[in-house]
């Protein structure tokens, strides 16, 4: 930045003694934008290198909290939940893509990990209705017998063909604009929410802005992954 402003004091100083300069103001006025350009540039830079999705769930945290209390296992399905959107984010930093999964909170006492994986891959889920039933009901299975103790579904906006969530009318309305992005899907057996991240191309890189909440009652990506009846949705 400091190139810039030696360039535009300069310039200023000579359009003091030369006010009527067309040529002085254009030069000003292009490097006052070059220097506002390479600002924002590097402001993006610094939101890319610096993700904290924390910040962002604060009323969920203390949802949770409410529901849980403030012991260990909540703290630690916290955690879950920002290092699986944090993750998400960064990838979608580096790539422009996540890939569509299906990420579990395995109870480390009763999941026979040989045999369930904390994570799923979901690549044909939202291709038809068909493929999208199927696969909520194999999802659904896998919550129960691996015991998980949550979820967290991340699917990029671009490969859903079925259900397509953001062309909904009345109450359904979507108002998060035509971003590109991918949907977060938080699963409790009290307590589900749901995210859109949306995404941005700004000076020469990808973005993701920060997440919009949606009613999950509105714009669910996948019904409900866990049979206990819900006190909240």
């Amino acid at each position: 930045m400091e190139q810039y402003d030696d360039a535009l004091a300069a310039f200023q100083t000579a359009l003091q003694y030369n006010p009527q300069s067309k040529e002085v103001s254009r030069k000003i006025k292009r490097l006052s934008q070059l220097a506002k350009d390479k600002k924002r540039a590097q402001e993006v830079q610094n939101l890319r290198s610096n993700v904290d999705m924390a910040k962002n769930l604060e009323s969920v945290k203390s949802e949770m909290s409410a529901k849980y209390g403030a012991e260990d296992s909540c703290r630690e399905i916290f955690s879950f939940l920002v290092e699986t959107m944090e993750t998400a984010v960064k990838s979608w930093h580096e790539t422009s893509k996540v890939d569509p999964r299906v990420y579990f909170l395995l109870d480390k006492e009763k999941t026979q990990t040989d045999k369930y994986a904390p994570v799923v891959n979901i690549d044909k889920a939202f291709e038809s209705p068909h493929t999208h039933g199927s696969c909520f009901s194999f999802l659904r299975q896998y919550a129960e017998d691996s015991f998980s103790r949550a979820a967290c579904l991340v699917t990029p906006k671009s490969i859903i063909s079925y259900p397509q969530v953001w062309k909904g009318q009345g109450s359904r309305k979507w108002k998060h604009g035509q971003h590109d992005g991918f949907f977060v899907q938080f699963e409790l057996p009290s307590l589900r929410k749901l995210w859109f991240i949306p995404s941005s191309y700004e000076k020469g890189q990808t973005l993701c802005r920060d997440p919009e909440s949606l009613d999950i009652s509105a714009h669910e990506v996948l019904p409900c992954l866990f049979k206990q009846k819900l006190s909240n949705s």
